[in-house]
């Protein structure tokens, strides 16, 4: 957090990858955590009662979801938890870009925002897959979109700025690309991470008003 990290993600109860902490280490860590920085729980389920109890057992008020996830249980999702703030994963290279573009007209009324990802064929992971999409995709989500796009897949240091002035995203988010040989997160990565984000947006800033 001190790295200038506004969200701050959980994995939890994935198909493919390992999670970095139990759940009862992140009930703990979240119950820390302080204004202005938020805990995003990120996961699979899709079913609306399995996810608003998963999230009320770690007190988290953000859910990242990247499981298929039918329109009617985001409606009741939302019905049941109006106040819960959802993210909707669209992973480039696993549907192909008709029906993501479908999904982003279907889904925005019940979604606060998307979030762009990588398939990986080979281990068949649609997140944490460290692998670069053609951001050309993702910037034409940004374009279609009603709801915020917040660019993900295979961004680290030294490409995290060039992806932002290409695709012109509401925020970005990183996971193995922060992380060191040992597989945990770098903080020196994280803050060099933060630092080339904050000069893109910059940028980005400087051109609205020029």
């Amino acid at each position: 957090m001190s790295a200038g990290v506004e969200y701050l993600g959980f994995p939890l109860r994935l198909p493919v990858n390992k999670e970095d902490h139990t759940e009862e280490e992140a009930a703990a860590i979240i119950a820390g955590i302080k204004a202005p920085h938020k805990a995003i729980l990120i996961t699979y389920l899709n079913k609306a009662e399995e996810i608003i109890e998963f999230c009320q057992e770690l007190n988290c008020s953000f859910v990242q979801l990247h499981g298929d996830i039918s329109v009617g249980e985001l409606q009741v999702l939302k019905q049941m938890e109006p106040s819960l703030v959802v993210f909707k994963s669209l992973v480039i290279g696993e549907s192909t870009l008709s029906r993501l573009e479908e999904q982003i007209s279907k889904l925005s009324p019940y979604v606060d925002a998307f979030i762009t990802d990588t398939f990986d064929p080979a281990k068949g992971a649609s997140g944490a897959t460290g692998k670069v999409h053609d951001w050309s995709i993702s910037r034409k989500f940004v374009e279609i979109s009603p709801k915020p796009v917040i660019l993900a897949g295979g961004l680290n240091n030294s490409n995290v700025k060039e992806a932002i002035l290409a695709v012109k995203p509401a925020g970005v988010d990183a996971h193995t690309g922060v992380e060191g040989t040992d597989g945990r997160k770098d903080s020196e990565m994280i803050k060099k991470f933060v630092s080339q984000t904050i000069e893109a947006f910059h940028v980005l800033d400087c051109q609205v008003y020029e």
